[in-house]
């Protein structure tokens, strides 16, 4: 066997460990539902993950990684999140993409925290695309977590500010899931329309099973028997789906101020009766003017993935924002992609997004949308979808509010 020269040797191992760079990839685990009653909202997030990845695959990458996003069904479940968690990690995981349901994001920044403490060299970072309660960027503020979402009281106060100027509100009713976020939203509801509504009284609060309840109509029924001129929820999912239904179907006439109401199958729930009566505060409609190039990006979109609506921009967002992180720190691991993140800004298709440096809260323009008939764009392969006019945008720095984080870093 004839041996290669000291200089060919050295050839083939350059070629070798460039090959191996140019094959490295950036794994994303996705740990949603992807089954039960909330399965078809992680399904959703899923692809729009799967489809970001790919857009930015298209153009080379992360830093010439190619991006992977795998999904682990959690079933909305805190210990079975932590399970999931641990086979990414056994598969070589370094980042997490999660946000349907606060209790979990709570035990993954846990078990994150741990996990990088215990593992230097090794460190993951959570990449939460909607999981809201405050207190995640507040007193439990993480340097391993970044939110890409409006935590629930930003989206209260703009709910909230909406609500001062419409003098035939009385009353109002809150409605919640039972759990950390939907006793933030009942919290915050009741803090600022005291607040800025003084003379509205609230009429009722109260807490549901989160993804028991099949027949929200006795709910309603109190609500009506209430005598509520509004009602103010944070559901998501199959259980913002069926109090819509329930409302609309018992007749309740008052507006239906939501976070979710964009959740796929709402809209055919809702229907014609629903039409300027229910309102979602979001960061992104799909007849918002775009560009030619945003407009492609969610054609694209809904053309794969004909059964889903492009819902969550703030997935887009997250991932242009990690590929600058990357490029900025000339890195894909993920201490590094972390620091770079920190006061990072991105021209997102509805304005400038900042990614506070102090408890990494995303600051981004939102829109106080209306459910309608009238649209260029409709939801649910049918005739109704989302509009939001000028008066109805809340600029990026108004959304910010104060914040009691006391961030711990890791030294560089």
């Amino acid at each position: 066997m004839r041996l290669l020269s000291s200089a060919a040797l050295a050839a083939v191992m350059s070629v070798t460990a460039l090959s191996g760079a140019s094959a490295d990839t950036l794994k994303i685990a996705f740990i949603d539902p992807l089954s039960g009653p909330f399965g078809p909202t992680g399904q959703d997030g899923l692809n729009e993950w799967e489809y970001a990845a790919e857009q930015i695959n298209a153009k080379g990458g992360i830093n010439g990684n190619q991006v992977e996003v795998t999904g682990y069904d959690n079933k909305v479940n805190p210990k079975e999140s932590l399970v999931q968690l641990q086979k990414a990690l056994d598969n070589g995981v370094r980042y997490i993409a999660q946000g349907n349901g606060s209790s979990v994001a709570s035990a993954l920044i846990d078990a994150i925290t741990k996990h990088n403490k215990r593992n230097p060299g090794e460190e993951v970072l959570f990449l939460n695309y909607a999981a809201v309660d405050p207190s995640f960027t507040n007193d439990r503020c993480n340097f391993w977590h970044f939110r890409f979402d409006a935590d629930s009281d930003m989206k209260m106060e703009a709910i909230t500010d909406w609500v001062k100027g419409q003098e035939d509100i009385k009353k109002v009713y809150i409605i919640g899931q039972d759990y950390s976020f939907g006793k933030a939203v009942a919290a915050a509801a009741e803090k600022n329309l005291t607040e800025k509504r003084p003379d509205i009284e609230i009429v009722g609060n109260e807490l549901h099973p989160l993804g028991k309840v099949k027949d929200f109509t006795p709910y309603v029924q109190k609500i009506i028997s209430s005598g509520a001129d509004a009602m103010i929820t944070g559901n998501w999912g199959a259980d913002m789906v069926l109090l819509i239904k329930a409302a609309i179907d018992s007749g309740f006439d008052g507006k239906i101020l939501t976070y979710y109401g964009g959740s796929r199958g709402a809209a055919t729930a809702m229907g014609q009766a629903a039409v300027g009566q229910v309102m979602a505060i979001v960061e992104h409609n799909t007849n918002l003017e775009m560009s030619d190039a945003h407009a492609a990006y969610v054609d694209g979109y809904e053309a794969k993935y004909s059964e889903s609506n492009y819902y969550y921009q703030r997935i887009d967002n997250a991932m242009h924002m990690l590929a600058m992180a990357a490029e900025k720190a000339d890195s894909i691991d993920p201490v590094d992609v972390a620091f770079a993140l920190e006061g990072m800004t991105y021209e997102g298709p509805t304005g400038t997004l900042t990614m506070r440096a102090d408890n990494h809260q995303v600051l981004q323009p939102m829109f106080m949308s209306t459910f309608s008939d009238n649209v260029a764009r409709g939801v649910d392969n049918g005739p109704f979808g989302w509009v939001a006019d000028d008066a109805a945008r809340i600029e990026a720095e108004d959304t910010r509010t104060e914040t009691t984080c006391q961030m711990t870093r890791p030294s560089k």
